[in-house]
């Protein structure tokens, strides 16, 4: 888990874990409430259009219900997002298979994405556009209609299966998964505290497993596999094993650095040390 998108809830200020970094929302930045079960409700009931404006993105994948900055440097995308901006229109976002491939067609992206809408657009100094989007929900790529202005596809919507609220083993692997965020960002120096408060207030639970699963330092491919699996359940579980091996490197570098950190006193102590004698005699 790296980086801290700043999100804004009411008058209380948290932090949402993110590879990419951001320009900080000011005091008078829109509010971005968390996902809530009700507000999942409503966007799973939502009917998608046939066909969708496709935005690749080169080193991320969007998961729904969170929020990510996007730096949109070609012609292309600007164009897309200035259209869907101006109709206040979602747009489905995918992920390229290749980050240095620069006009991505059919084959260079994946098939599943995620539907988002567009909360803020920024124009940057150096020409480039900052996009502030949040993703809706899951759907499949059927077939790329269109390459020009921008790629425009036929898309299907994926359904998510739920456990039901009284499987024990569901709520087992919800609890670690909080429990392992929590140890996480206490065991990393780099991440504000505030991200606790974050964690314990995610009510909904596919939520919670789409923002840790977004927040991860895993590849592209890696979080690709995640969004596309469609049991809640099983995406949990696979969330959990990867934020094991997470927490692994994380206790093994900070062991490594005490160790460095406890040798490097012991140096400084020694080498007082020796100072001192030398006074000692010289006296």
């Amino acid at each position: 888990m790296t980086e801290w998108l700043k999100y804004t809830m009411g008058k209380q200020k948290f932090l949402g874990l993110d590879s990419l970094s951001f320009q900080d929302f000011d005091e008078n930045s829109e509010l971005i409430p968390l996902m809530t079960p009700e507000d999942e409700e409503l966007i799973n009931n939502e009917s998608l259009p046939e066909s969708l404006p496709i935005l690749p993105l080169r080193n991320t994948v969007l998961f729904p219900g969170v929020v990510i900055p996007i730096t949109a440097g070609r012609d292309a995308s600007i164009k897309l997002i200035n259209d869907a901006n101006k109709g206040g229109k979602v747009i489905g976002v995918v992920s390229q298979k290749d980050e240095s491939v620069e006009n991505p067609t059919a084959k260079d992206i994946y098939k599943t994405g995620t539907v988002a809408r567009i909360l803020k657009v920024l124009k940057m100094p150096d020409g480039n556009t900052t996009v502030v989007i949040q993703g809706k929900k899951r759907f499949q790529i059927k077939e790329v209609i269109a390459e020009k202005p921008y790629l425009t596809a036929t898309i299907s919507d994926l359904a998510e299966a739920k456990p039901a609220k009284d499987n024990e083993e569901f709520k087992a692997i919800i609890e670690s998964i909080k429990d392992l965020s929590l140890e996480i960002i206490k065991e990393s120096p780099n991440i504000p505290s505030e991200a606790s408060f974050a964690i314990k207030n995610i009510e909904s639970n596919s939520f919670l497993v789409n923002f840790v699963s977004s927040n991860m330092n895993l590849k592209v491919e890696e979080k690709q596999e995640l969004l596309k699996i469609n049991d809640l359940q099983e995406r949990a579980l696979q969330t959990l094993k990867f934020m094991n091996l997470e927490y692994q490197k994380l206790e093994l570098k900070n062991d490594i650095q005490n160790k460095v950190q406890s040798d490097m006193n012991q140096q400084q102590r020694e080498y007082f040390l020796h100072q001192q004698m030398k006074t000692i005699k010289k006296n």
